[in-house]
């Protein structure tokens, strides 16, 4: 029976549980699992009772998406086979630790009426959520490449306008290579 914990912000606990116990049921009900909340200090304890690591694993997941700023819609998108969840520390990225300079360098990512984000969204098919010191991308392996590199960009400085170019670029490298690669490989006699 495997067990994964998981420690979220207290102030995300309420929207992890939901109305009602709502969300949190709905999570243990998609992935099969047991999923227990301390409210008071923000500790889940997920367990999969049909020994599926996979079940325990997929739900811990969602749990730290809501935990860093996705709403429990948008974190349902880890329930497919081929979406993961990643997390940046901005401190780590930059090294600035001032509330000042955090402040800015998250209003890098976020911009001007949510305008980045959304861009680098439709861009890289990553959903980014900025939350705290962290900024966190659901996606697939694919997408993620791309979303992680246009905000690690972002938040050493460089300028909005490169980094979107760079990422139309990706997406449509991507496009290519997926448009000439054959679905069947070649008999090779």
């Amino acid at each position: 029976m495997p067990t994964l914990y998981a420690r979220i912000p207290e102030d995300r606990v309420g929207v992890l549980i939901g109305p009602g116990g709502r969300t949190r049921r709905a999570i243990a009900h998609a992935t099969r699992t047991q999923v227990e909340i301390d409210a008071v200090e923000g500790e889940v304890r997920v367990t999969s009772p049909d020994s599926e690591p996979m079940s325990a694993l997929r739900a811990r997941d969602i749990v730290l998406a809501i935990g860093r700023g996705f709403s429990p819609e948008r974190a349902q998108r880890l329930m497919k086979d081929d979406t993961y969840l990643q997390v940046l520390d901005i401190k780590f990225t930059t090294g600035h630790r001032e509330k000042a300079a955090l402040r800015r360098i998250r209003a890098r990512v976020i911009g001007s009426a949510g305008r980045a984000r959304t861009r680098i969204e439709d861009l890289s098919g990553c959903s980014v959520s900025v939350y705290g010191s962290t900024v966190a991308l659901i996606g697939k392996e694919d997408q993620l490449d791309r979303g992680v590199r246009a905000v690690e960009l972002l938040l050493r400085g460089s300028e909005h306008s490169t980094v979107f170019h760079l990422l139309a670029n990706l997406r449509r490298n991507a496009a290519l290579d997926e448009a000439t690669t054959p679905l069947e490989p070649e008999d090779a006699e």
